[in-house]
């Protein structure tokens, strides 16, 4: 295979959502933890984490919302990160993850972005004219040694990797919560299916495991077939 084998990991509700509300002052990370019935099992999610691949995808705007560009720099860890990002991080977000990565990849399609006035030994930039997710993977296995990659973007960014056919396993935590909202990201967003022609678009799942866990939560594995 030219590019990483690819596994979407996320934490979502009962509905689907990924986010307990529709404004970026609301998150899973930071607002669950203090919800009775949901709070008590959600470690379970972060262990889980823990031992997913050595390289892990993840968005600008999702790490802002988490707080990246006001934080310390933290100590370093074993995880390649890659970030996609053209406006929602500042030079310290960029530092943020100079500090904790291994390897830090950082994709644009912004020339002015802050990460070109940073200069660590970790830092490398895809720049590309518009988004290319095929050319980004290929170049992430080609030039940086990345077999396995975890994707743990938002909604629009995996709408985007399952119109592209670029999962490969989908691992989903289940929270004991549902949340509603017509607006509030899902797991899966982008532009929607409006033809029967387009219908290949569609990701037709095998289910390889299910596990109950603690607290009411779930855990899905499951295998893209198409």
């Amino acid at each position: 295979m030219a590019r990483p084998i690819t596994t979407l990991f996320m934490l979502m509700s009962v509905d689907g959502k990924i986010s307990p509300g529709a404004t970026d002052d609301l998150d899973f990370d930071k607002d669950l933890p203090h919800i009775p019935g949901v709070k008590e099992g959600l470690q379970q999610y972060y262990d889980i984490e823990q031992t997913t691949d050595l390289w892990s995808l993840n968005s600008g705007r999702v790490q802002a919302k988490m707080g990246v560009n006001d934080k310390e720099l933290p100590a370093k860890t074993p995880v390649s990160f890659v970030l996609i990002d053209n406006n929602h991080l500042n030079e310290n977000g960029v530092r943020y993850f100079c500090a904790r990565s291994k390897e830090f990849v950082l994709v644009t399609a912004n020339k002015a972005h802050p990460a070109f006035n940073v200069n660590e030994l970790n830092l490398h930039i895809i720049y590309q004219d518009k988004l290319d997710l095929h050319d980004m993977l290929r170049k992430l296995k080609e030039n940086y040694g990345c077999e396995r990659i975890t994707i743990q973007t938002g909604g629009t960014l995996n709408g985007m990797f399952l119109r592209e056919k670029l999962f490969d396993n989908v691992d989903i935590v289940v929270a004991p919560l549902l949340v509603g909202g017509k607006v509030t990201t899902t797991l899966i967003d982008g532009e929607p299916i409006l033809t029967p022609e387009h219908l290949s678009e569609l990701g037709v799942l095998e289910l390889e495991c299910v596990q109950p866990l603690k607290g009411s939560y779930v855990r899905l594995r499951y295998k893209v077939l198409s």
